[in-house]
């Protein structure tokens, strides 16, 4: 079928709707309901045979959804109403969930329901959970909607909508330092850990916390800072500490909307001296507490897991990465996994800090050249198998830092966007060399060009990943575990080590690494000194919630149709081997 997905930003859920419609044989094309769109226009424009809402903030006019069958995808089960749905959800604790697809009417999410499915809530993050377990249930919803309307037999079930639930203001979210326990303190703070963050006075001056991870050994004056650690900061709660990665300033008004940042970075001077605790590397079981980087090892085989906020990697933090892969590497074992956890794997260079940097193309410029020397660390690595492990989503420099492991293994819900053309640059992280060595020089080329999202099971068909492993968010690091120790047991496996100095040798000696990087950062670095440059006004735009013109042409037509591949997609030949109103949906 022809299906136009209508969302108010093409966000996870929408990628992942996205790339599993195509992926199942649909043409899909996307129009975003922006401020001034005319939607009733643009749906006749696209003349689809379905229309579907995987995140709408605004309603769909009656003219369209009098004319067509249009289907709402509302994170919540049968009969839940409102526009903050998951963050009532978090607030009241509750421990499952679902998604309905329903048909849209001109009653806010009261339509007939085409297809239900639930999930577990496990005590995590708003956001975590919208693109894990919220996400897998609204694909399976999808999924026997999209099938049902198209047997073309199917009645949906008329359904007894409760009352709409009011948006979560933030007065609800306001947390009392002094008599909230830390499980409440956490409650707060995840449910609006992405978007919008907690409201709330620190160090004199209002802040939005965004985050929150529990800490038991830590004690102080409630609302007092304890701590920092890897730019976090500790609080004090009434009965233990939260650590809180980032902040973000109100914004002024006629002023740009102040960017995300990691807490210390944030408050700057305001920050009063505190002792910085050293990250607890060893990831052995004791209190609770934070750190975006641990290590773990099992028989043979090491675990570096890796955690940032948005996925985002700054230069410290690659630099500390790197540190702690070396530090692995130092271990002896004969596979290391990279990642493993449930959410993003890595969505390469921070553009939030690159934006609040005094000169953003000096950083930009760390930045790029931090991660470099993180993804050359793995490409170089002959005396053990690296495995990246992607439970969640992996974009850009953060696709490429996974291509440079051995294999890659991805959980069958991960969305991987492997180029760079949406942010203006053409890419460094040694795509040149890794992409057309696993897909070949035509496809690499394509995905540059197209910059369309590529769902887990596209991927591994493309060559892109290894492994898919179906399984649920919490699921993926035990399934991990296990296939990485007896992948370390296999005889195979030490025959494999043994081939990997040679093949490096070999691609070496075909084009230096340093000539691939040479090349990508000669152009990179073009583009960040120069302040014409779109980059600077697209990253500028993506970091500070900045509404798009229109929809990206890419996103409008249908599949085979994108653009054809340009210069700078093209990797050097040598290198191939072979709802506001009456339907509405939550978001993050």
């Amino acid at each position: 079928m022809h299906i136009l997905l209508v969302a108010s930003a093409f966000n996870s859920l929408t990628q992942r709707v996205h790339a599993e419609l195509r992926d199942r044989g649909h043409r899909v094309a996307v129009e975003l309901a922006l401020p001034g769109t005319d939607l009733t226009a643009a749906v006749d424009r696209h003349d689809p045979d379905l229309v579907l809402a995987p995140m709408l903030r605004t309603a769909l006019p009656e003219e369209v959804w009098s004319a067509r069958t249009c289907l709402i995808v509302h994170p919540g089960p049968p009969g839940d109403r409102g526009a903050s749905s998951l963050d009532h959800a978090l607030h009241d604790g509750a421990a499952t969930w679902g998604v309905t697809v329903l048909q849209a009417n001109a009653e806010m999410d009261a339509g007939d329901i085409w297809a239900t499915a639930s999930c577990p809530l496990p005590p995590l993050g708003k956001s975590d959970l919208y693109r894990g377990e919220v996400a897998d249930a609204a694909l399976e919803a999808v999924l026997l909607a999209v099938a049902r309307f198209a047997a073309g037999t199917h009645v949906p079930e008329p359904q007894t909508p409760g009352p709409v639930r009011p948006p979560v203001r933030q007065a609800d979210r306001r947390i009392d330092w002094h008599a909230d326990p830390t499980e409440l303190v956490l409650r707060r703070l995840r449910a609006a850990d992405s978007r919008p963050g907690v409201l709330d006075e620190l160090l004199g001056a209002p802040w939005y916390l965004h985050g929150g991870h529990p800490e038991d050994a830590l004690r102080g004056r409630p609302g007092a800072l304890l701590a920092t650690r890897n730019g976090a900061v500790c609080r004090a709660t009434s009965d233990g500490a939260v650590w809180i990665p980032e902040l973000r300033a109100p914004r002024t008004p006629g002023a740009p909307a102040p960017v995300k940042l990691p807490a210390t970075l944030a408050l700057g001077p305001l920050l009063p001296p505190l002792p910085e605790l050293p990250a607890p590397f060893d990831a052995a079981e004791g209190p609770r507490t934070w750190s975006d980087i641990t290590y773990r090892e099992e028989g043979a085989t090491g675990f570096l897991d890796f955690a940032f906020p948005g996925g985002a990697m700054s230069t410290g933090q690659c630099r500390r990465l790197l540190d702690a892969y070396r530090a692995a590497c130092a271990r002896p074992t004969s596979v290391l996994v990279l990642g493993g956890g449930r959410d993003f794997f890595s969505n390469g260079i921070h553009l939030g800090v690159i934006e609040a940097a005094a000169d953003p193309a000096a950083e930009s410029w760390a930045n790029i050249n931090a991660i470099d020397d993180l993804v050359e660390a793995v490409l170089t690595t002959t005396d053990r198998i690296v495995v990246a492990a992607l439970g969640g989503n992996a974009a850009a420099g953060g696709a490429m830092l996974a291509l440079a492991a051995d294999e890659v293994w991805c959980r069958s819900g991960a969305v991987l966007n492997p180029h760079y053309r949406l942010m203006g640059l053409y890419g460094s992280e040694f795509w040149t060399y890794t992409l057309p060595r696993r897909v070949g020089a035509a496809t690499a080329a394509r995905l540059m060009a197209e910059a369309l999202p590529v769902g887990a099971d596209a991927a591994r068909r493309l060559g892109l990943v290894d492994r898919t492993i179906p399984c649920s968010p919490q699921e993926f690091a035990a399934r991990t575990r296990r296939l990485a120790v007896r992948l370390s047991a296999v005889p195979g496996t030490q025959a494999r080590i043994a081939a990997k100095k040679g093949r490096r040798e070999r691609d070496e000696a075909l084009r230096p690494l340093a000539a691939h990087r040479a090349d990508e950062l000669a152009r990179m670095r073009a583009v960040f000194d120069d302040p014409a440059a779109p980059y600077h006004a697209l990253r500028r735009a993506f970091v500070r919630k900045e509404h798009p013109a229109g929809t990206p042409p890419h996103l409008t037509l249908p599949p085979g149709t994108g653009p054809a591949a340009h210069p700078a997609a093209q990797p050097e030949a040598d290198t191939a081997a072979g709802t506001r109103g009456r339907h509405r949906t939550g978001r993050t």
